[in-house]
């Protein structure tokens, strides 16, 4: 059999994880990294709080919490091998209500059942020990979380899937799959097709679209919510030693604002949740009419507004008030001001919303004729993405190995 052509849709982290991946030890074949933008990385990848997660949120069992214990220990290894900037730090998530503190104990149970080593419950007085300006009743301290550059990572794993023999091609726009026998005709805006005998679709903004061009019929569809981001002014830096994060409210489908030691130096705070105009929506009057025509006619949309319509409200009357924004950044440090608080920057969240509403919270993917679709990766896919492009490359092997 000849050499299989395998392309990668998407040039994102998870989409050059796979990459690297498919082609390390046993390559699976010629492999093509196909990214619209002109360099790798240039969205969710590199627009997050740059955390490395431990695992302690997620269901126990699930894809979510396996992949974040595995991808974790994976992703440090690939720093230290090739000296990109992280550490880690540890975390502290507070509880600031008795209600929030019973919660709490419940993450504690669930960080064990995931594996996490090191716990510790911390009293007010313990916590403030580590992060002095910090309001609680309770904390639990997470010794294994960390922050690093993950452009710095985006970089080298595309250098590293060229080095192993791999094409990125940026500036390269995916508009469509059409199978053509046995093989993919790959059309693409401004160049000629190309053609593939497999495909891996992690083209995180347009998977849903990809997805139906390829036949398929994804469970849900693509709607994007942008988090905002500010600075803390650089002599207030101190306020926060390493991570502080708020106990998750089960009747709030995220993770909600928190603060975050940067790599390179600086505190940042955020991200709030809102929906968004534009799958590239990283400003509020960014507006798409395909992607919102796109939303607006996806019934999932209007039954996740009417299950969370004082989430969608609060959300979205909190990006347009600074006020209200640092009064929930309050509730875990009262003693920053408004002037504490600069321009930060923005991340969209590329969100797979199922058709009755609820939210995929866990990886998705589609395995249909020659070709994987991976329909969603969740945080922790940035510091899971090497462990999940394993799982991708392994999938993609068995279905070759099987043709």
């Amino acid at each position: 059999m000849d050499t299989p052509r395998i392309a990668v849709l998407g040039g994102g982290i998870v989409g050059l994880a796979t990459a690297y991946a498919l082609l390390r030890e046993r390559p699976a074949g010629q492999v093509t990294v196909l990214e619209k933008e002109p360099a790798t990385g240039l969205h969710q990848s590199t627009h997050n709080s740059g955390v490395l997660h431990s695992g302690l949120y997620y269901q126990p069992g699930s894809a979510r919490a396996r992949l974040a214990r595995a991808g974790i220990r994976l992703m440090t290894e690939f720093c230290r091998e090739h000296d990109i900037p992280h550490e880690i730090c540890g975390k502290l998530v507070v509880a600031i209500s008795a209600t929030e503190v019973s919660r709490l104990r419940a993450l504690a149970e669930r960080g064990v059942a995931n594996g996490l080593q090191g716990l510790r419950w911390l009293e007010p007085e313990a916590a403030r020990e580590i992060e002095p300006h910090v309001a609680c009743l309770a904390a639990l301290h997470v010794p294994e979380e960390g922050i690093v550059d993950y452009r710095a990572v985006c970089d080298v794993l595309t250098r590293q899937v060229q080095a192993h023999g791999g094409e990125v091609r940026t500036g390269c726009r995916v508009t469509g799959l059409v199978s053509s026998g046995a093989k993919w005709r790959i059309q693409l805006r401004r160049e000629e097709p190309c053609t593939a005998d497999f495909v891996v679709n992690c083209a995180a903004q347009n998977v849903d679209r990809l997805a139906r061009s390829a036949g398929e019929t994804p469970p849900c569809r693509i709607v994007p919510f942008r988090g905002e981001y500010f600075r803390i002014a650089a002599e207030r830096c101190h306020l926060v030693n390493h991570l502080i994060y708020p106990v998750p409210d089960p009747a709030f489908p995220f993770l909600g604002v928190h603060f975050t030691r940067l790599v390179g130096g600086g505190r940042e705070a955020g991200p709030n949740a809102v929906l968004a105009f534009s799958r590239e929506g990283y400003r509020f009057g960014t507006v798409s009419a395909r992607d919102l025509r796109a939303a607006l006619l996806w019934p999932g949309f209007w039954r996740f507004l009417r299950r969370h319509p004082r989430m969608v409200a609060h959300e979205f009357l909190q990006s347009l008030s600074a006020r209200r924004f640092l009064a929930a950044l309050q509730r875990l440090l009262p003693e920053l001001r408004a002037e504490d608080l600069q321009p930060g920057g923005a991340g969209v969240r590329m969100q797979p919303m199922l058709r009755s509403g609820e939210l995929v919270n866990d990886f998705l993917w589609i395995d249909g004729p020659g070709a994987v679709h991976v329909l969603s990766a969740p945080s922790p896919a940035a510091t899971a993405s090497i462990a999940i492009g394993q799982e991708i490359a392994r999938r993609v092997r068995h279905r070759l190995a099987a043709v």
